[in-house]
Order: C-alpha cells, then structure tokens, then sequence
C-alpha cells in the first residue's frame, strides 16, 4: 500500500451534524420537512446532484449550494475527528504512504476542519468539492502518476467503492461514516472494516491480502 486516496466526510471526520443542519436549511427553504440524522443516513446518496434531484427535481444545483454552503459555514455543530483516523494517517506516514483526499464536500469546509484538526500535512493535495468522483479518480492517478496496484481509496460510502472500481484500484469501506452497514454492502468493497484501528490491526496481523 504505496497510495491511499481518502474520502473526508464519515472516514476521517464527522460532519455529519453541520451537513444534515446545512441539508435541512435547504429543505425548509424549498418548504420541504427536515430530516432526522437516521433518516438523512437512509436517504443520502452520493452524487449529491443525484439526492437534490430525487428531493428537488429540477431545482438548479447552483441554486441549492447558494442556501447550503453558508448554512454550513454558519453551523455551529462540532466537527470531530473519527476515532482512529489520527493514528492511521500516522501509521501511514511512517510507512511513506503518498495521501490524498478526494471528497465531494464544499473545499473551503475541507481545508478549514484540516486545518483546524491538524491533519493538513498528511496530503499532498486535498480534492474537495468534487461532485462524482468516479469522473475525477482516474485523473489523480494519473496526474500523480499512481500505479493502480499500489493504490487504495478508503470510503464510507458506496459512491467512494464505485470510484475506486472505475480506476482499476482497491476498495475499503469504512462503517464510521454516513452509510449504515448493509447499503455500502451493496457495492462489493474489497474490505469492510469497523473503524480504521481495525484496518491497521488487519495489516499489523499481514491478515489484509489486498496489500
């Protein structure tokens, strides 16, 4: 494991709170109910255009983003770190990992809370903003020049296993994120793991073939 793509959102860091508070200062604004956290969990999906559209059909997402990313920078939910994610990017730098993220959340709410949490330094680049990833993954590989089998994308949801099957790359899907265990199933990941103390216990112990 020379390369390790990282989604954000759910596998390094809980937003979860300011996104379903910033998600439903858009509904209200369209006159749509809010959701709950368990619902939200259930009905989110990435391509986020995708969810918008199911929501708000043929509302310009142009538009939408102009309720939800001030909504999100104005929350003042708690964005915390996913326990072990601090621990894994370190065990990953002594090992001379090459880092990235790639995420579909607003760039200027990534940088912050990477700058705020401390984790910045770990990647070379950070892709935020990034509306599908599968149109965006093979462009990094090659722009960095990755060798597929040498290079993992670790995600929290499905959109994030369907990127890493559109470059050629190994899939792990992580269960501290937005996706309850049994939908993330559905895109056939690699591994599934719990957290990611339990993806580094599985290489401490050579248990992951995928490496």
């Amino acid at each position: 494991m020379r390369n390790v793509i990282f989604d954000w959102s759910g596998t390094l860091v809980d937003d979860l709170p300011p996104v379903v508070e910033a998600t439903n200062a858009v509904l209200r604004h369209y006159g749509l109910a809010a959701m709950d956290r368990t619902r939200f969990r259930r009905e989110f999906s990435l391509p986020f255009t995708a969810f918008y559209e199911r929501l708000l059909p043929g509302v310009d997402i142009e538009e939408l983003e102009l309720v939800f990313r001030p909504a999100m920078a104005a929350s003042l939910e708690p964005v915390t770190l996913i326990p072990q994610a601090l621990a894994f990017l370190e065990r990953c730098a002594r090992a001379r990992c090459r880092m990235f993220v790639l995420s579909a959340a607003p760039p200027e709410a990534v940088h912050a809370q990477a700058a705020d949490l401390g984790l910045s330094h770990f990647f070379e680049v950070i892709y935020a903003g990034v509306r599908d990833k599968r149109h965006r993954i093979a462009g990094i590989l090659a722009e960095h020049q990755l060798h597929p089998p040498d290079t993992v994308m670790i995600g929290d949801m499905r959109h994030d296993v369907h990127a890493a099957q559109a470059a050629g790359i190994r899939s792990i899907a992580v269960l501290t994120g937005y996706e309850f265990p049994e939908v993330i199933a559905e895109s056939r990941p690699d591994i599934t793991v719990a957290d990611l103390s339990h993806l580094a216990a599985l290489l401490e112990a050579g248990r992951a073939e995928l490496f």
